[in-house]
């Protein structure tokens, strides 16, 4: 008996991308076997007359209003029965057969809870796409990274990844996830509203002893920045603030302080950058994001402690153990091998003074 799977796409005025991306999901998605949704959060651009008049067999789920990402896709989950959803941004261009690879490493994984498709950009189908590319990882601060993309030198794919493997977060721009497990362990957190929330769900679930998995025999593109651009201040802040908000909730080690410190100090090195080439939006935007920190303290607190009682696993080799943002910036290491013989190394001289 096959995984019974359900595509879920989140839309808020995105009737754009729904014109021009929903076309390649109806084609290349066996919909005898796959059930296609689309959740609204409320929009007033036509998007929901348009669906309506033009993809009868697209199911809609619609909500009241705008819950961002993680609100959204909360409460149209829990309207849908699967075994496996995906969750899937509007403007991801699907290839042909790009679910069946995956649902193959589920059925010969049981202990992965999440795949990973390879993510290429839709504007430049040789490189990969900022927003997960080959699978992601952070650095001991919380800084995301990916395989394929480090900060914004994105390769080019010459299928250097080609490989099956376990990574540490994988990117809601198209997500993989078994249901039981999204459900067990509470969804997305609903206050991150949008960004970073599926890097603090996966960390969640790397912690309760779950794995994630990149699948390269599965391909998407990724047009990115449909609702905020890259570099946009609202953007950075949620970015900012949310990163902080997952290193908090989520780290495992004994020295949350120090390392909260110097996650904070490495941010003020990023807001000086901003100040001193006069970019003084985006300075100011991690300038509210580190306020907007402290002020969800108490929060905070009682989150962390809640999920101390759950963590299985304290340890993670896909945490990558130095500053991603020394490496890229004092070492000019700005390819994802370059970082993975360094941090190679790092656990064989840990191994070697341990034993």
């Amino acid at each position: 008996m096959g995984l019974k799977t359900a595509v879920v796409i989140l839309n808020w005025n995105g009737i754009q991308h729904l014109t021009r991306y929903l076309p390649f999901v109806v084609e290349h998605t066996d919909l005898s076997l796959c059930d296609v949704y689309v959740a609204d959060n409320g929009s007033d651009d036509g998007s929901v007359e348009f669906l309506q008049a033009n993809y009868p067999q697209v199911k809609l789920i619609l909500l009241d209003r705008n819950y961002g990402f993680a609100g959204g896709y909360n409460r149209a989950l829990k309207q849908i029965e699967a075994d496996v959803y995906c969750l899937l941004n509007s403007d991801v261009r699907v290839t042909p057969g790009w679910i069946d690879p995956v649902l193959r490493a589920f059925k010969k994984e049981p202990d992965v809870a999440a795949i990973q498709p390879k993510i290429l950009s839709d504007q430049d189908w040789s490189h990969f796409e900022h927003a997960g590319a080959a699978g992601g990882f952070i650095d001991r601060y919380a800084y995301p990274f990916c395989r394929g993309r480090i900060m914004d030198a994105i390769e080019y794919d010459r299928g250097q990844y080609n490989k099956k493997t376990d990574i540490f977060w994988a990117s809601g721009a198209c997500l993989f996830i078994r249901s039981k497990v999204f459900h067990e362990i509470g969804g997305f957190d609903d206050d991150f509203f949008a960004h970073m929330e599926e890097i603090d769900l996966c960390w969640r679930m790397k912690n309760q002893g779950h794995r994630i998995l990149f699948v390269y025999k599965s391909k998407v593109h990724h047009y990115g920045g449909a609702t905020l651009e890259y570099n946009n201040p609202r953007k950075l802040y949620l970015n900012f603030r949310n990163s902080l908000w997952t290193l908090y909730k989520n780290y495992t080690g004994s020295m949350l302080g120090w390392v909260m410190f110097r996650r904070m100090s490495i941010d003020t090195l990023a807001i000086a950058k901003y100040f001193f080439t006069f970019d003084f939006k985006n300075a100011g935007a991690i300038v509210r994001a580190h306020f907007a920190y402290y002020r969800s303290k108490p929060v905070l607190r009682r989150k962390r402690k809640e999920l101390k009682q759950q963590v299985k696993v304290r340890k993670h080799l896909e945490i990558y153990p130095k500053s991603i943002v020394f490496q890229y910036f004092l070492q000019s290491r700005k390819v994802f091998t370059d970082l993975e013989k360094l941090h190679h190394a790092v656990i064989m001289e840990a191994k070697r003074r341990k034993y």
